[in-house]
């Protein structure tokens, strides 16, 4: 690396350190910066594995400043990042539109209502965020009613009704009621029995392909105009199994020359063979259609406002049929766009992540590299982080992107202060240890809590550092806690320089641990698997508990030394394996 490139890596670590440190009144970290030093500079990404190192320095002058010299020091390097961040400390908290004439309802009662056919991808948590938000805001009621009235092409998975439940918890809410549509299918069959004597619906047995040329050309099938009596014997028919699936359906009588194709007399009711796994469930054929069943609970649970994709919108369309046969008002209703996330190489799709799984590319619903909100849980992401970054794309029309960055900084923000720092270096490189260095390493348990002490980490005769910190033959670096040594002869030797030298003479500082009593840690990350070595106080953590390794990153521990994380989904098929190997999660930067 030359001078002019580490010059200008420097200026722009020390402005990102700064932004890092004021944001959140406390010092700045190597593993906080990475992610927008990077991205903003891609021209340094071909010299990754030099800066942290040269960021290290910097960083280090910059937590030597009082919090009134980085805000000065902002003003005069980026002034425009100062304005940002003193903006964004007045901006409101309530980033969520006001909910379409909400002052006409006594109460704002709203549902979320998740097909459970598998665990939750991160955009289902998009809903229940926005919704149980919503709820807090009006003093609200929040309903989750689990469709799951296709038991054969979204086929319900019975561990998923759990898991749902958990992940709504986890974001931070409980629901007020909690329903599934499968034990309500009396409920459905009789007001299909009214909606029928009300002229509102007819039985049609046409093959598929012969309705859809009927319906596209605005024509009426030959049983639209069957009367009310004949309608009802044969959907009681269709009750008592007496057809076969595909044999008859019973259609909502519309507009058959409707402007749009997608709303003439579509279907309320089909039959299907395939048995519903809910043992409960599983003696029924006959099954309302999603538009029929959600319209219906929506009227009768007194929803006041729906949130849906806009992809949806035709579903409103369609139900307001329904309505008008009944009498009834029609709810509020918000559409919003799709939401991808960044980061990942998995598709925020149930089937796609359960296929991977069931082909052994993936571990689990909470392997790291899944896109699910068991796998950001595994991590170490606190629930609330995820809601927050979710309110904040709000509910516009337009396709979002959830940046995990926004994720990450959110969680930052929480578990920061708790977090007790631990080196753990990765493909580690030995030296020994020469001079008369101090025995014992003093680094802070938290650089921001000098009454939480220090971490003692016996220097030994050899230290492991990372390849990518090793200093060249005759250059200084400062092993974090311990001292300044110089690279001679292939040991590190002990200089007893004091900390100007990491101040004034460029010196870098790096993570270590003792090779000898250092401990093994397989940290698990999106990139897959790394094997570490930890210093030996690491052992002491708690399981569930959640650290940052200096200059890598925060992680949570999932196990040390046998004590695993009580309910883990045990998907890790290395989770039967050697015990005496300690885990961790890597959370973020």
């Amino acid at each position: 690396m030359d001078q002019e490139l580490r010059e200008r890596i420097e200026r722009e670590a020390e402005k990102h350190a700064l932004m890092n440190a004021v944001k959140h009144g406390g010092e700045a970290d190597v593993g906080a910066i990475m992610g927008p030093l990077m991205g903003e500079n891609p021209e340094f990404r071909p010299h990754g594995d030099e800066i942290p190192g040269v960021a290290g320095g910097v960083i280090a002058r910059v937590n030597d400043l009082t919090p009134e010299e980085r805000r000065d020091r902002l003003a005069e390097l980026a002034p425009e990042l100062l304005a940002e961040l003193e903006a964004d400390d007045e901006e409101d908290d309530r980033v969520l539109p006001d909910l379409p004439n909400a002052e006409e309802y006594e109460e704002i009662r709203m549902r979320c209502a998740p097909n459970p056919n598998g665990p939750w991808h991160l955009g289902h948590g998009r809903m229940p965020a926005v919704i149980g938000t919503y709820k807090e805001l009006y003093d609200g009621w929040f309903l989750v009613r689990f469709d799951d009235t296709d038991p054969e092409t979204k086929r319900p998975d019975l561990e998923a009704y759990d898991d749902i439940l958990e992940d709504i918890e986890y974001l931070g809410f409980e629901p007020d009621e909690t329903m599934k549509a499968s034990d309500r299918l009396e409920t459905y069959y009789e007001h299909a029995r009214e909606l029928i004597e009300k002229g509102g619906a007819y039985t049609c047995s046409c093959p598929g392909e012969e309705f859809s040329e009927l319906k596209n050309d605005g024509r009426p099938c030959p049983h639209r105009d069957k009367d009310a009596g004949t309608t009802l014997e044969e959907f009681e028919a269709m009750i008592d199994g007496e057809y076969e699936s595909g044999e008859m359906v019973l259609r909502v009588r519309t507009d058959i020359e409707h402007k749009n194709p997608a709303l003439r007399d579509w279907v309320a009711f089909r039959l299907i063979d395939t048995p519903h796994p809910r043992e409960e469930a599983a003696e029924y054929r006959c099954w309302p259609m999603l538009d029929f069943q959600s319209g219906v609970d929506d009227h009768l649970k007194g929803i006041t406002h729906i949130i849906r994709g806009i992809d949806l919108q035709d579903s409103a369309k369609r139900q307001r049929f329904v309505y008008e046969y009944f009498g009834w008002e029609y709810p509020e209703v918000v559409h919003w766009g799709h939401i991808q996330t960044d980061e990942y190489d998995v598709a925020l799709s149930t089937s796609t992540i359960g296929e991977l799984i069931r082909k052994g590319e993936l571990d689990g619903w909470d392997d790291p590299r899944a896109p699910t909100l068991q796998s950001v849980r595994r991590r170490g992401i606190e629930g609330e982080a995820v809601t927050e970054a979710m309110v904040e794309l709000g509910t516009s029309t337009s396709n979002v992107d959830l940046a995990m960055s926004s994720v990450y900084a959110k969680n930052r923000e929480r578990v920061d202060d708790g977090a007790t720092r631990r080196f753990l270096v990765r493909d580690g490189v030995e030296y020994p240890l020469t001079g008369d260095h101090p025995e014992t390493a003093e680094p802070p348990v938290h650089p921001d809590h000098e009454d939480r002490g220090t971490r003692h980490i016996p220097a030994g005769e050899a230290a492991l550092i990372e390849p990518v910190d090793v200093p060249d033959h005759g250059e200084r670096v400062w092993l974090k806690g311990l001292g300044c040594f110089r690279h001679e002869r292939d040991t590190l030797e002990y200089t007893g320089d004091d900390i100007e030298a990491v101040r004034e003479g460029g010196v870098d500082v790096i993570h270590w641990v003792p090779a000898d009593e250092s401990v093994p840690v397989r940290l698990r990350t999106m990139d897959g698997d790394v094997e570490g070595r930890a210093e030996p106080g690491f052992v002491e953590s708690e399981v569930d508990e959640v650290v940052q390794f200096e200059r890598i990153g925060f992680a949570r521990v999932d196990r040390v030394a046998g004590r695993a994380a009580a309910g883990t989904s045990g998907s890790d098929p290395r989770d039967e394996g050697e015990k005496s190997e300690s885990v961790a999660y890597f959370a973020h930067p």
